[in-house]
């Protein structure tokens, strides 16, 4: 008899989740994990901390730039304590891991601590313990992708990846960013607040690469008002640290003349890869894909019977959220129930300032498969932005032409990221643009745009 009906690899949101979900059914559960603490790089050195920094920046941005003055909030003297800032970010991250490990207790999940490698598909190793079971979710998760040539040191704080950004003890007169997305932004606009010249070097022609276009240029144009300023469709060829400096040498993607980029700090910033590395995946039966990450069906199952797998280990978007659901679903799968998630049907959100969001299909993927019609509304003549002084961005709903069904929603607006929810659920009950516009909103609220931009659609938004 095996030692647990089931192991689950890794205690981040795809993996803390599962096992507290099986638990719950009634499995006799056990969750590997080898940091101190539980959560996964998303509670300790993702999305919590990056929030709690980005939330911060953002007060002290309105209180040092004069904004609040204009709201008759009178500032006479202000600073900025940075340690502060970061003990915030640390007690937040500390309440939210500490809350999974009471969560685990209380379930029943047993933690033991430490790096699984398999022995077998039915037997793991873990600080010289084998564990036998009798089925294994694999929720390993992702690290930052390294760029050739460019040695990450957080501990020096000249070359950082995401980790180190969260943790630099003085704010850098000249941050670059390599890498335009989703990370690199949201880190980039924490610094900028704090007082840094922020430059990002990207590859692409454009920023956060697979959003919608309408999207891309837009955020290009208010973080460039914000005081970002970007290099793009350019190659960084090599970073070189000199004393307490960085010397970037970069050239334009498609070849040419190269230049020099002098900073204080780097900020590596160009992706995630799957963490399968040391799982001994070969020993179950197992192997990757070309892009590193293990195959699933539609279920969850690996090609080896028992063995699931969840996350960022497996294909789709790298998203906490996304996580999450498979682990639930998974867990489901495992007790005999039926999981399911709909990966149609997946929102992603930027927490800059503005936020950005979007869910479904972007104009141009929705176009590549038949005709649309799109409705779109700026926020500017939304009453509530207005009246927060919030008027960047715009909502636009994609739908079918013929069936008049949503394909997609994408927006930019103070709280693009809570507005995005509505637009999920309305696509999760196969919601036409007609739905979303003749359901009734509460005013004055930004969600209002919304369902002018689903009125836009037919042609007939009432406030533009």
């Amino acid at each position: 008899m095996a030692d647990f009906d089931l192991i689950v690899i890794g205690a981040g949101p795809g993996g803390y989740v599962a096992a507290i979900r099986a638990a719950q059914l009634g499995l006799k559960t056990a969750c590997v994990e080898s940091r101190e603490t539980l959560g996964g790089t998303c509670l300790n050195v993702g999305c919590i901390p990056s929030k709690a920094m980005l939330n911060a920046s953002e007060l002290y941005n309105e209180a040092a730039s004069g904004a609040l003055a204009k709201l008759g909030v009178k500032i006479d003297k202000m600073s900025l304590d940075l340690e502060t800032m970061h003990a915030q970010r640390r007690d937040a991250v500390k309440g939210l891991t500490g809350g999974i490990e009471f969560l685990f207790k209380k379930n029943k999940v047993e933690w033991i601590k430490g790096h699984a490698a398999f022995t077998s598909s039915s037997t793991i190793e873990v600080a010289g313990k084998s564990y036998t079971a009798d089925n294994f979710i694999i929720a390993t998760g992702s690290s930052v992708t390294p760029l050739p040539g460019v040695e990450v040191d957080n501990a020096k704080g000249i070359v950082v990846d995401s980790t180190g950004a969260l943790e630099l003890p003085k704010v850098p007169n000249h941050l670059v960013v390599i890498g335009g997305g989703v990370i690199g932004l949201e880190l980039g606009s924490v610094w900028r607040r704090l007082g840094a010249k922020v430059t990002v070097v990207e590859y692409l022609d454009q920023i956060l690469p697979g959003m919608d276009g309408d999207v891309r240029k837009e955020a290009n144009k208010i973080f460039k008002k914000q005081g970002f300023e970007f290099k793009l469709s350019t190659k960084v060829t090599g970073v070189q640290v000199k004393g307490k400096k960085a010397i970037l040498t970069v050239e334009p993607a498609a070849g040419g003349a190269t230049e020099t980029i002098e900073a204080d700090c780097v900020l590596v910033s160009i992706g995630r890869k799957p963490n399968t590395d040391g799982l001994a995946l070969d020993k179950a039966g197992l192997s990757v894909n070309a892009r590193g990450q293990i195959d699933i069906d539609h279920d969850f199952r690996t090609s080896v019977p028992g063995i699931w797998a969840v996350g960022d280990v497996v294909p789709g978007p790298m998203l906490a959220h996304k996580a999450e659901d498979e682990g639930i679903a998974c867990a489901e799968n495992v007790a005999g129930l039926t999981g399911i998630i709909n990966h149609d049907v997946i929102p992603s959100v930027v927490y800059t300032w503005p936020e950005i969001a979007g869910v479904g299909l972007t104009e141009e993927a929705a176009k590549a498969k038949g005709e649309v019609k799109v409705g779109k509304f700026p926020m500017l003549a939304n009453s509530r932005a207005k009246t927060n002084h919030e008027p960047d961005g715009f909502v636009k709903v994609i739908s079918d032409a013929a069936t008049d069904r949503v394909l997609g929603v994408w927006c930019i607006a103070s709280v693009a990221g809570t507005m995005i929810a509505q637009a999920a659920q309305a696509m999760e009950f196969g919601a036409t643009s007609e739905d979303i516009a003749y359901t009734c909103h509460a005013h004055p609220t930004h969600s209002e745009a919304l369902k002018e931009a689903a009125m836009a659609v037919q042609g007939k938004p009432i406030h533009m």
